[in-house]
């Protein structure tokens, strides 16, 4: 089994890599997505990247489906693609990564404090690397200026008005959930546009929500214009984030005029990015998607539920988790 687990990793990296060093340094890791309504992992499913299946999310708040795209994947599962049709697309050419979701709201979701972005459970400014404040300045100045951060609190976090961080955003017609009604997950090979369609239309019409996707962002970085939207209780909405600054292939940070391989920043606490949506005010939860990096024992453990060894069946590795066979297998 241990020989079939180390095949399976050289197999995933590339054994014939001409750069030897930079493939042993990738062999130590691994990358898991995972998706939930909940930060308590237990509630999560591992993500299919680059795949047409989404993850379903559903709580209280609403019922969502997501799905996560990430050029040159080399996590779990192992049958996950290397990349997605998605890239293919002129627009996204350089992106690295793209969250994109679908959700329905089960009560009415006021837009005022309902926000995007990074937090974690744990201080990791004893990690932060040099520059950091200087790639803060340089995200807030170039790439959302509706960011604002605490990397220095005991419970870090990274925040912005969810409706100007999503880079593309679609108000559709009503679902009705409760009568059963499905709903459609993001398009796996086609790009997301801005816009919306039937009454969705009407709506962005009636709140003067420009067409264009960069000039939307700048509109609800107005708190005046938040708080004149409410996410619906019955209605389709859809979004995409991306971006080409968080190179997941190759662990690394890459921001005009700064870059930095992350790896050497990574411990036993700092090994997981979280995003989240989420209400800033009262703490609720919408959805949020985990990129977790694993390796050592926790990867080899994870490398045999992959592989599907019949002994291993219930694991659950380590102490924030990754679902067990049945989730990573998709079955």
């Amino acid at each position: 089994m241990a020989n079939a687990i180390k095949n399976k990793l050289a197999d995933m990296t590339g054994r014939n890599s001409s750069d030897k060093a930079a493939t042993e340094e990738a062999d130590k890791y691994r990358l898991v997505v995972t998706a939930g309504p909940s930060y308590d992992v237990s509630t999560h499913s591992v993500v299919h990247v680059n795949t047409d299946t989404p993850v379903v999310v559903e709580n209280e708040f609403l019922k969502a489906k997501i799905k996560v795209r990430i050029r040159d994947y080399r996590g779990l599962p192992s049958t996950s693609p290397a990349t997605s049709p998605y890239f293919n697309d002129p627009v996204h050419a350089s992106d690295q990564y793209s969250i994109a979701f679908s959700f329905v709201p089960k009560v009415d979701i006021p837009s005022t404090h309902a926000i995007w972005g990074n937090d974690f459970d744990h201080p990791i400014r004893d990690r932060l690397p040099p520059g950091f404040n200087y790639a803060f300045k340089i995200v807030k100045e170039f790439i959302d200026p509706g960011l604002t951060c605490d990397a220095y609190a005991d419970k870090p976090w990274l925040y912005g008005p969810s409706l100007s961080c999503w880079f593309i955003f679609r108000v559709d017609e009503q679902i009705d959930l409760a009568g059963g009604e499905d709903f459609p997950a993001p398009v796996e090979d086609k790009a997301m546009s801005e816009g919306g369609s039937g009454s969705g239309n009407a709506i962005r019409a009636h709140l003067n929500l420009p067409e264009n996707n960069h000039k939307r962002r700048k509109h609800f970085l107005a708190e005046p214009h938040r708080a004149a939207f409410t996410f619906e209780k019955g209605r389709l909405y859809q979004a995409d984030f991306y971006n080409p600054y968080l190179d997941f292939g190759n662990f690394a940070l890459k921001l005009p005029g700064f870059s930095l391989k992350v790896l050497k920043y990574v411990d036993n606490k700092s090994h997981m990015l979280r995003y989240v949506f989420k209400n800033r005010e009262n703490g609720d939860v919408y959805f949020n998607v985990n990129f977790k990096l694993l390796w050592g024992e926790e990867l080899l453990s994870a490398l045999a539920v992959d592989s599907g060894d019949a002994n291993m069946q219930n694991l659950s590795v380590g102490g924030e988790g990754v679902p067990a066979q049945a989730d990573i297998n998709g079955s």
